[in-house]
């Protein structure tokens, strides 16, 4: 009996202990991923802070550029991010960025991470094509046409467009830029996306009824605007071989996109990189060398490619001009690129082409990771974020131009009568535009 009493015993411990130890790893499990989403959450605050802080950056710089007669440029702090914000990350970061600078952070108020930490990147949307452009009106459809035609159009990506998809059709150029576009566009009339005669329609009759007609699960076109990238994995000719080619070369690093449905339009030709920029040139000059002969196009990607590589993240380009003279082979990029071997390219319209690029940029995506690390394993949460600053007020709006609360002058950016009623009646507050943009997407994985 007594050996008996001390079986029972011993197994109600066992699965005692096997219970208090599976809640024991649940609890921390769940603190864990408290603190690393929190800490993810604020590598995103911290990064819409560096963002909304480059006018500032760029306005204390503005000195050197007006001796050079030029405007300052937009600085691409984004792209620094992981070393910008390393005071606020964990111990480690912190200590490196102060030994790479010189600085002692001992002092300092609220720096560091106390448990974890967080890894960021940032993404200019902006140095992406938008297919979301296909939503808006017939101008945009054109552009927006000529961009993936431009994008596609290389010799080299021939056999990508002679394979058949997964159901057993041949998809073309043509047939799957129509279907990028027509997925997005409000109407049920087909897009005609023949570039290469400038009378060319812009529709070519009634949109098929391709995907009504799927043996699995058939469904019909949004025609809507994209709500995700992810999206385009519907539309007709996208395929795994046309997604990392085109779409999504190298997922682990975002900035290599080549498209988004986030985009301001315009196509930042400072931050996009060799691909999406050839695509574009040769969505105004179609027939021009670099997109018709393969030699002629690896010159210009390693031309630019190069280029990047010696000013070290600084931008090339002040205005879009520029970058038109330089594909002209004007100018000192231009003299280079024509030194290497790159034959000048002619417009159909400099004009019309101008309007498609950009050196500014409004729209980004953040992608936080947060870390904690616990006993024999580590803790992984990103959030995905999507801000918006085309309409975000500047952070001088914010700051006070006299001493607070002794009478000083209202802040900057306010009319005195909007600064007047608001400091006689506190309870109507005035409704102001983000610092920190507009989040347009926010994702959790």
């Amino acid at each position: 009996m007594v050996l008996g009493s001390l079986t029972i015993l011993t197994m109600m411990l066992a699965e005692f202990q096997a219970d208090t130890s599976a809640t024991l790893a649940s609890a921390m499990a769940d603190r864990d991923g408290v603190q690393a989403e929190y800490n993810a959450r604020s590598a995103v605050n911290l990064s819409r802070l560096l963002i909304a802080m480059e006018p500032t950056i760029r306005q204390a710089i503005s000195p050197l550029f007006m001796m050079m007669q030029r405007q300052p440029p937009q600085l691409p702090v984004w792209e620094f991010a992981d070393r910008i914000l390393a005071p606020f990350n964990d111990k480690d970061a912190n200590q490196s960025f102060a030994n790479s600078i010189g600085v002692d952070f001992g002092s300092g108020k609220n720096l560091g991470l106390p448990t974890g930490k967080f890894e960021v990147d940032i993404v200019d949307e902006d140095a992406k094509i938008d297919v979301n452009l296909g939503a808006s009106n017939d101008i945009a459809h054109i552009r927006l046409a000529k961009e993936l035609m431009g994008l596609m159009g290389p010799p080299q990506y021939d056999p990508l467009f002679q394979q058949r998809d997964v159901n057993g059709n041949y998809n073309d150029r043509l047939a799957i830029c129509a279907a990028i576009i027509d997925w997005a566009d409000v109407d049920e009339t087909a897009m005609n996306c023949d570039t290469q005669s400038q009378q060319a329609p812009i529709s070519a009759g009634v949109e098929d009824a391709y995907y009504q007609l799927l043996p699995v699960k058939p469904y019909r076109r949004k025609n809507a605007p994209y709500d995700s990238l992810e999206e385009l994995h519907m539309v007709r000719g996208v395929t795994e071989d046309f997604w990392s080619t085109f779409v999504d070369p190298d997922p682990t690093k975002p900035e290599k996109r080549v498209m988004t449905v986030w985009g301001q339009g315009a196509v930042n030709v400072n931050s996009a990189n060799a691909q999406t920029l050839l695509g574009v040139v040769c969505s105004g000059a179609p027939t021009a060398d670099i997109c018709t002969n393969p030699a002629q196009s690896s010159l210009f990607l390693m031309g630019i490619t190069m280029a990047r590589g010696m000013t070290m993240g600084a931008p090339l380009f002040g205005a879009t001009g520029d970058f038109i003279s330089m594909m002209k082979g004007e100018g000192p990029l231009g003299g280079i690129m024509k030194g290497m071997g790159m034959t000048p390219v002619k417009f159909l319209s400099e004009a019309d082409f101008a309007k498609t690029i950009t050196t500014e940029s409004k729209v980004f995506s953040i992608y936080a990771v947060g870390v904690v690390k616990g006993y024999k394993r580590e803790t992984r949460l990103r959030i995905m974020t999507v801000v918006d600053f085309r309409n975000a007020s500047p952070l001088q709006s914010l700051l006070p131009t006299g001493p607070a609360g002794a009478g000083g002058l209202p802040p900057t950016g306010l009319p005195q009568q909007q600064a007047g009623a608001a400091s006689s009646s506190q309870s109507t507050p005035i409704v102001q535009p983000a610092t920190g943009g507009n989040v347009v997407y926010f994702r959790i994985d």
